[in-house]
């Protein structure tokens, strides 16, 4: 196997070909599209899902209730997304090759490929939720954990924080589900789905940045002259320092909220 790292996706593909051979052909994209839709469908009708949806309104009432303020930023119900095929075969780059410390072997968890993908990627199915204040975001994850274990369902709820400023939580949980086979048939496979919780002013700054995180992810790094925290007009620096900024501004505001309140008892 070549030990030449690909360099982007277009290089990946070949290599998939060449040294997996591996086809990343239309009926590859046209499976994954079907299988990645009838998922999300079937989930979407599936009695936990519905739970939550119908749970979202007594959560709020409970937060309310505790702090004075709402929980969700917007009423609206979450809706379920699949992930786009080319951002699939990027993540897959990511794991297969620009992560994989064991390169040109492997990594830890074996290749990424169309075998496995659906349940070794674990966004393909996913959702966001966006809470209006900073303590929302465990509050609300701890809720969506507690109805998992009520249904008997395996659940992880983790706080994230990222040297580049990101910042937020994320539900896991997986499912089996029936779907299409590759020859018309039908098959059983474990999927993975996510729900990524995050602050209002923390979804602002992900959808202004959305461009600059998609292009980073799939670059090949290399050694920089100077460190990125002193290039101030770096794209680095402006999506880092943006999201610490708001990360702080948020926990300013909790403070002052919790001091309003005890300030009301006193």
């Amino acid at each position: 196997m070549s030990k030449d790292r690909p360099k982007d996706v277009t290089e990946y593909r070949r290599w998939l070909e060449q040294e997996l051979e591996v086809d990343i052909s239309r009926r590859t994209r046209t499976r994954y599209e079907t299988v990645s839709s009838y998922v999300r469908v079937a989930l979407q009708e599936s009695p936990i899902w519905v739970q939550l949806c119908s749970n979202l309104d007594e959560y709020d009432s409970q937060y309310r209730r505790k702090t004075g303020y709402p929980l969700l930023a917007t009423p609206t119900k979450p809706v379920l997304v699949t992930k786009p095929f080319d951002s699939l075969i990027e993540k897959t780059f990511r794991k297969n090759v620009l992560e994989n410390n064991a390169w040109p072997e492997e990594p830890k968890s074996g290749w990424i490929l169309p075998t496995n993908w659906f349940s070794m990627i674990s966004d393909i199915i996913r959702t966001v939720l966006v809470v209006k204040y900073l303590d929302g975001v465990e509050f609300l994850g701890l809720s969506i954990k507690a109805l998992c274990a009520d249904e008997g369902q395996p659940c992880e709820f983790r706080l994230e924080a990222r040297e580049e400023g990101y910042y937020a939580a994320h539900v896991r949980t997986e499912r089996e589900f029936e779907v299409p086979g590759a020859d018309w048939d039908t098959e059983r496979i474990q999927v993975p789905i996510e729900i990524q919780i995050t602050t209002q002013l923390q979804e602002v700054i992900r959808r202004l940045l959305h461009k600059y995180y998609a292009q980073r992810r799939v670059g090949v790094a290399e050694e920089p002259d100077t460190m990125w925290q002193w290039e101030y007009r770096s794209d680095e620096f402006i999506a880092a320092y943006l999201g610490h900024i708001l990360h702080y501004v948020e926990g300013m505001i909790m403070e002052v909220r919790e001091r309003q309140r005890e300030g009301c008892h006193d």
